[in-house]
């Protein structure tokens, strides 16, 4: 593996271990502020409304970074029993093409994630005070880390980079 190889996969490794640690803390707290709508409802019987958007929130931060992993470790996004039941001339291309449409994939999410949060970025959340554009935010930051890894997948085999 070449230096520069080695470093681009050192950054890539670096990278989607905060995505992963991230998309675990999210689940986390998408289990405790569920707990606490549960308690609050049935033991308080006072249900705060806050609890809904910030576990859809931490709900769709975990998808999306958990997707972006699975894209680099290939256990994600994929159409293995073609793949894997191709000759291997014809998997080197179909894997190759695989990394591309799961690039683009990501590319649209990135740049439709975004320009929703843009656009809902002046109104205000229903029951907690944030911007409504801020729950497109995950889908934005996934799409784009799913380009990465792609295309790290695309250009840097698997053996090279784990």
């Amino acid at each position: 593996m070449s230096t520069e190889s080695a470093a681009k996969s050192s950054f890539t490794v670096r990278i989607a271990n905060v995505a992963l640690v991230l998309a675990g803390i999210s689940l986390i707290g998408m289990a405790v502020v569920e707990g606490w709508q549960v308690f609050a409802r049935y033991v308080l019987n006072n249900s705060p409304s806050w609890t809904e958007p910030v576990a859809l929130l931490m709900m769709s931060t975990t998808m999306m970074l958990g997707a972006a992993v699975g894209v680099r470790r290939e256990s994600h996004f994929g159409f293995f029993i073609a793949l894997e039941s191709s000759p291997p001339p014809l998997r080197k291309v179909l894997y190759f093409v695989v990394r591309g449409i799961t690039a683009g994939i990501g590319l649209l999410m990135a740049i439709v994630g975004a320009r929703l949060a843009a656009d809902g970025w002046t109104f205000p959340m229903a029951g907690v005070p944030l911007p409504q554009g801020v729950t497109f935010v995950p889908i934005s930051i996934g799409g784009a880390l799913i380009v990465i890894f792609a295309i790290e997948r695309m250009f840097v085999p698997r053996a090279d980079r784990e």
